[in-house]
Order: C-alpha cells, then structure tokens, then sequence
C-alpha cells in the first residue's frame, strides 16, 4: 500500500489525528493535511501521481518566436545565408528588438529537427586557438576559383581580418597576376588601414620563395611598407583556415543565386554578399 493512502486510511477509516498520523508515518502535518483536502476534493484520485511539471515558465519561448525561429532558419538556408542560432539571434533583435539566447534557439531548432545530433567532440579547451588578439594585427589571403555562367572560370581574392574576420577585400579577375594582389591590398589598406603582418599560402602570386624566383610583387609592397608576410607551411591549409572558411560560407552563397554571365555581374554579387 502506498504512503498516501496509508496514512488516508489512518485517518478517515480508523479516526487517528492528523498529528499523530505525520509523526509515525516520518512526514509533516502539513502534507498530511495538504493529503486529506485532496481525498475529500477528488476522492480516489488523489491517490494518482501528480505531475511536478510547473504551471507556469516565464522562460519558456512561446510558440510564434519558435515559428519565427524556424521561418529565418528555412529562408536563411534557402538563400544560401549562414542560418545557424547566432544569426538568427541577430535577425530577431532586428525585427522585434530583442532575441533569446543562442542556447534556447539551439534548443528549439533540435527540438524542431534542424539540427542533427554529433557524436561529442573534444573540448575547446583542448585546442590551441590560433588568432590575432587586436584588429589589423594580421589579415588572411587566399585565391579561390568560382564558375561563370558560360563555364569560363573565374578568381576570387579575399582578405579577411584574423581578429576580427572582417572580410577587408573581395575581389573578381579572369586570372590574377601578381601586380592584381597588390592593387587589391591597396584599395582593402585604404579603407581599413595597414595590417601589421599578412598570411597566405603558397601561391605564385603571394610569394616566389618556393619556385625560386625570388620576390613577387605583394612581397616587394610589403617589405616597403615594413608589413611582416608568412606563409603557410605546403599541404596545411588549416594555418589560414579563417580565409578558407570564408570560401565555403561565400560559395554557398553564391551557388543559390543566378550564374554571373561577367565578371562585373560576379563582383556585382561579391559586393551585394559583402555590404
């Protein structure tokens, strides 16, 4: 026989105090009394389990943010935008000039079933973060390539700030020669300032140390201007990771949108994705 209605039976059907029932049975007067009122108000089921589930959670997101919440992350997919939690935070600020945390909107996009569970990863703490600590400390560079079109390829160059990732240059060309990169810098160098040092890979038109041919013309600038120019190491691109994943994050983009028929039409997009 369960405790409640032990000490039920105790009271109603063999007319003990109330009092007394809670000091045999180890618990307070009050509940007993809390017990009693619920037999004589419900009759046998007071005896059912009660659910500790609260009546009210001021925290909890009602059910139009959560349907917010899931139209920005379709349309932000659909457009080929970042749509993870933080950006959605940030549309929602926007819109209705606030947001839940990042976590909750976490929660309610795994609730809803956009995002798919991964196996557990190490911690961040395990990993040697490798980042600038001011603005313009040090910006990345990297060349990729993009489809016209027509199928004639293109290049893109883009330079981004490692502190900061803010993207200072983003530039289209048929083909990018060494004179280019360095017309590019300068125009990204007016508007943001000079960077303290630059990386990049190995590319022929970063540097001619590998191919023996001495200094390109990015070298040249740069020495001039006493900006230090690494390079990383063949075969590890992860050294200028920021840059490369900026690649992906624009490509995506750029994969929903129209093909450009030229080369103005492509930097027309870059400069629209950028503003």
């Amino acid at each position: 026989m369960s405790l409640p209605r032990l000490v039920i039976t105790s009271v109603y059907v063999e007319g003990r105090n109330k009092s007394e029932v809670a000091r045999e049975y180890g618990v307070s007067r009050r509940w007993v009394q809390k017990l009693a009122a619920r037999y004589e108000a419900e009759g046998e089921a007071a005896f059912e389990p009660r659910s500790r589930r609260p009546r009210r959670s001021p925290q909890r997101v009602s059910q139009e943010l959560e349907d917010q919440i899931v139209a920005l992350r379709k349309t932000l997919a659909e457009e080929g935008l970042d749509a993870g939690a933080a950006t959605i935070a940030v549309h929602l600020t926007r819109r209705n000039g606030s947001a839940p945390a990042v976590s909750t909107i976490w929660r309610v996009l795994t609730r809803r079933g956009f995002v798919t569970p991964q196996p557990r990863k190490r911690p961040k703490a395990s990993h040697t973060r490798f980042a600038a600590d001011q603005p313009n400390e040090r910006w990345q560079l990297d060349i990729t390539h993009w489809q016209l079109a027509d199928g004639a390829s293109a290049e893109i160059l883009n330079i981004i700030d490692d502190h900061s990732r803010l993207l200072t240059a983003s530039a289209a060309l048929t083909v990018y020669k060494a004179a280019d990169v360095v017309t590019v810098f300068r125009q990204a160098a007016a508007r943001h300032g000079l960077p303290a040092s630059m990386l990049s890979d190995n590319g022929a038109v970063f540097t001619g140390k590998p191919r023996g041919h001495g200094k390109v013309a990015l070298e040249t600038e740069l020495a001039a201007l006493h900006i230090t120019f690494r390079h990383s190491r063949a075969y590890h691109p992860q050294t200028c990771g920021k840059v490369e994943r900026y690649h992906q994050t624009l490509k995506k983009w750029l994969t929903r949108q129209p093909p450009a028929a030229t080369i103005a039409d492509l930097q027309a997009q870059l400069d629209w994705f950028t503003a």
